[in-house]
């Protein structure tokens, strides 16, 4: 097909689809698994019972009028495109975001995206040793970020569909309370998915496990620090919240590195996004039933700002 005409019946930039073209190389169709088995495997990837009919109802099937030329040929490249970096641990868009209103084929490509790549990336886990327990719950993750985005009234997916190509490509594994993604400059960066309380225990086990997983399985790759970029290590935030907090005790681990304005991060979004699953609604209407959601109602309103801040601890 045509690029550009690929492009204007998408709704998206021709760069975009230049772009998943040029990366995705091959031209096999994707496969998906069965759709009677379907169910089984949503579930193994912590997706709900809403989340769960809707994406069967979209099913890619041969004949569906669903599915139309275009929007095949995006499913099958970003497929391609994903499996290109297998192994991969950086950032990486899998195609253009969809205007997801026009149904649940728009709504969810990315999603069979992901269901077409579970033996590629189950694959990368088996010849590593990673054990098949570590791999679905890592891979859970989707259900996990299917369901903030519902929460979020559909204002999460385009960063989502991003980050859930690092599970996909075998670079995060969450290992206990934390997730744990490979890097290349000697850091093993932390992840706090929306999983439950911080605790100290529950964060210091995950380290433990991080600690012996990286050398059995990945031995040619050294690890000397652990480092997290998040607005979490904000030192605002010990102003607000007391010593005792999951998050100040988190923070305290680490050493932060002098601030740097992020490219491409508005540090005000990320703690919209992640304390109140919610970047739209008027702050007077926020909810404001814990210490950090009447702190961060307050910080704005009188004008203040957050800041995504990086820092590091010596592993072992």
């Amino acid at each position: 097909m045509d690029l550009e005409l690929i492009a204007a019946r998408l709704g998206v930039g021709r760069e975009d689809i230049e772009r998943v073209e040029r990366l995705a190389g091959e031209r096999r169709p994707a496969v998906l698994p069965g759709k009677n088995s379907a169910p089984e495997v949503l579930g193994r990837l912590g997706v709900g019972a809403q989340d769960t009919a809707e994406i069967l109802t979209g099913w890619p099937e041969d004949g569906s009028p669903l599915w139309t030329d275009e929007l095949r040929w995006l499913l099958d490249r970003s497929v391609a495109l994903v499996r290109a970096d297998l192994g991969g641990y950086g950032w990486l868009v899998p195609g253009p975001e969809l205007p997801r209103g026009r149904g649940v084929a728009w709504r969810h490509l990315y999603v069979y995206a992901f269901l077409a790549l579970i033996d590629d990336v189950m694959g990368y886990h088996r010849a590593h040793g990673v054990p098949e327990a570590v791999s679905w719950a890592t891979l859970a993750d989707l259900g996990r970020n299917l369901e903030v985005d519902r929460r979020m009234r559909g204002e999460g997916w385009p960063v989502m569909q991003s980050w859930l190509t690092l599970h996909w490509r075998g670079g995060v594994y969450e290992l206990g309370r934390l997730q744990h993604q490979r890097g290349g400059v000697g850091d093993v960066d932390l992840h706090v998915p929306d999983s439950g309380p911080l605790t100290l225990a529950a964060v210091d086990a995950s380290l433990d496990e991080a600690q012996a997983f990286f050398p059995r399985h990945f031995p040619d790759e050294h690890y000397m620090h652990f480092a997290c970029g998040s607005w979490l290590l904000d030192p605002q935030l010990l102003e607000f919240l007391p010593e005792t907090s999951n998050i100040v005790r988190f923070q305290r681990r680490f050493e932060l590195e002098p601030y740097e304005e992020p490219e491409g991060i508005d540090a005000d979004v990320e703690v919209r996004r992640f304390v109140f699953r919610d970047l739209s609604t008027p702050l007077e209407l926020l909810p404001q039933d814990t210490a950090l959601r009447r702190a961060v109602v307050r910080h704005f309103q009188v004008g203040g700002h957050f800041q995504w801040r990086k820092g590091r601890f010596p592993i072992g």
